[in-house]
């Protein structure tokens, strides 16, 4: 299982960026990831490594399907894996209703099939083929001009079933948030499985972000959990997928929700050698990359503080 870190927080600025990225080079972790940031945009900040010098690969977990058209999304993430000079995840997420609805002036009604609409056409745009696809949300009939450019993978966000059989079918890689091990192991996994084998096509490969903290003098680890994922507590569709992994959450009750993670090890914590073990248990689900993701800490203690735990947690997990 491979050992990937996130920048954990929307960056402001792009000097919050590099030291991300230092240590993926300094630790020989696989990957840097970021999520859709509303602050230093997301591709512009990786752009920015890239222009300092600081070449890694890099991934998006995930860039929102709304505020783009494929084509546009695809001259993106050719553009930045050619400027990286490594190939590039590009994930894709469909987003809440209500950002759908600001942007759209409704919102999806099948996120399931906005999601295919978009892999379609991004899936021809950069195998350099024309695409003719008329769309529900999204349609396309024409192709990119040529331009060689290092392989740009398509990763589909991911909590319930429904959206793992699109990844399975379409996507190559299955991108995962707050999911616990066994909820990964006994229902994701083999949809994803499932969909592929129908589809007569390779399982995509499984990317889980994880929140981590080391265990210190005075550090709360609910409160940093309640940190990390306050927003995505309070969010029905991920309430609603943690109850089908059998915690017991609600979004009215973001502060017990958060020491629900911390129980059932969804939230990874401990000394270096129990967050191995907590680790592991991706591992057993099927899980094909870890993304150590430190926003809790950040949130609760600061920049540096998140940079430590990193620092400790990746030369032991990605040796």
């Amino acid at each position: 299982m491979r050992i990937s870190l996130m920048v954990p927080v929307m960056p402001h600025e792009p000097e919050h960026l590099p030291a991300y990225a230092q240590l993926l080079l300094d630790s020989g972790a696989h990957r840097l990831w970021q999520g859709q940031s509303l602050a230093v945009e997301t591709f512009q900040g990786f752009a920015y490594l890239a222009g300092q010098g600081l070449r890694v690969p890099v991934g998006t977990s995930v860039t929102l399907t709304a505020l783009r058209h494929p084509y546009e999304t695809a001259l993106q993430a050719r553009s930045l894996a050619r400027l990286t000079g490594h190939d590039l995840v590009l994930g894709l997420g469909t987003g809440t209703p209500e950002l759908v609805a600001a942007l759209r002036g409704r919102p999806y009604g099948s996120p399931l099939t906005a999601a295919r609409d978009q892999l379609t056409i991004l899936r021809g745009l950069l195998d350099g083929k024309p695409v003719q696809h008329d769309g529900r949300y999204d349609s396309m009939h024409g192709g990119l001009p040529e331009f060689e450019h290092p392989p740009v993978s398509l990763g589909l966000g991911v909590l319930r079933p429904g959206m793992a059989r699109v990844a399975g079918e379409l996507a190559d890689a299955a991108i995962t948030w707050l999911t616990p091990p066994s909820y990964l192991g006994e229902v994701l996994v083999p949809e994803l499985r499932a969909a592929a084998g129908a589809a007569g096509r390779a399982v995509p490969r499984v990317v889980t972000v994880v929140q981590v903290a080391v265990r210190r003098p005075g550090r709360d680890p609910h409160l940093v959990a309640l940190n990390g994922s306050r927003e995505h507590l309070a969010a029905p569709h991920y309430t609603d997928m943690l109850r089908q992994a059998g915690l017991r959450v609600h979004p009215s009750q973001v502060p017990l929700s958060a020491r629900a993670l911390v129980h059932s090890g969804t939230f990874v914590t401990g000394t270096l050698e129990e967050i191995a073990e907590g680790l592991d248990r991706y591992r057993a689900a099927g899980v094909d990359e870890v993304v150590l993701n430190t926003a809790g800490v950040h949130l609760t203690e600061g920049r540096a503080a998140a940079l430590a735990d990193l620092g400790e947690l990746l030369p032991a997990l990605a040796g």
